[in-house]
């Protein structure tokens, strides 16, 4: 398989309608996560599911790098809903993506910047924003082009939520993208993070998550679906 397309979700709820209409597919494994390789919607993809939060997304997106080739990562799945207008289900294409708990205010750095690094936001590639912006159309899915924030933190308080839109006009919050993101622009590789909404990040946010999760995964799952099927060389 020469330079597939990485597909990449944090749970299993995230990948496994990947999985399930995977053609010849055969995994392996590479530090501690299980990677699949196959043919997706005619298209050579390898897809794992790299686990909660930014060390495990780091670690993955590296080593679809390094060890697969991956021409492209489209990283799909949920997220909490910072922007009011936002609802459950609704999707947001990342347009970039920055740390929201990256903090080194006390060395000078102002909140979300890592120090001695020329790069703290990290761009998500045109060409995938706007497959991703066909998709969304042909499915008729509701969807926003913004900031995603990222944090190994599942925010679940509305001061929280005031305060992350407020310091760092996020559209929404989730626990993976900026990191691989971050490694795919140390590598060069294009990528794209792809969320739904299950929870509106708030009071009621462990009981919307685990309501709606099945369901915002599955919009994920058909946006990244279209996206693949209408694939053109990058």
């Amino acid at each position: 398989m020469k330079n597939p397309i990485a597909l990449m979700g944090a749970m299993d709820e995230e990948v496994e309608l990947l999985l399930g209409e995977t053609e010849h597919a055969r995994s392996r494994k590479a530090a501690g996560i299980t990677f699949t390789e196959g043919l997706f919607r005619g298209q050579d993809v390898v897809i794992c599911r790299c686990g909660v939060g930014k060390v495990n997304a780091a670690a993955a997106a590296q080593v679809l790098i390094s060890e697969f080739g991956v021409r492209a990562l489209v990283f799909t799945g949920v997220a909490g809903a910072l922007h009011p207008d936002l609802s459950i289900g609704d999707l947001v294409l990342a347009s970039e993506s920055l740390q929201h708990d990256m903090d080194a205010l006390p060395l000078g750095f102002a909140p979300g910047v890592i120090p001695f690094q020329e790069e703290s936001v990290f761009p998500a590639d045109q060409r995938l924003i706007a497959l991703a912006e066909q998709s969304c159309l042909a499915e008729k899915i509701d969807f926003r082009i913004g900031r995603i924030l990222s944090g190994d933190r599942f925010v679940a308080d509305r001061l929280e939520v005031a305060r992350l839109r407020r310091d760092f006009e996020g559209l929404c919050t989730e626990m993976e993208g900026a990191a691989a993101a971050q490694v795919c622009r140390m590598n060069g590789v294009p990528h794209v993070i792809i969320r739904s909404m299950s929870d509106k990040a708030n009071g009621e946010a462990p009981g919307s998550f685990a309501e709606f999760t099945k369901e915002a995964s599955a919009r994920s799952f058909a946006v990244v679906a279209g996206m693949v099927e209408h694939w053109t060389a990058l």
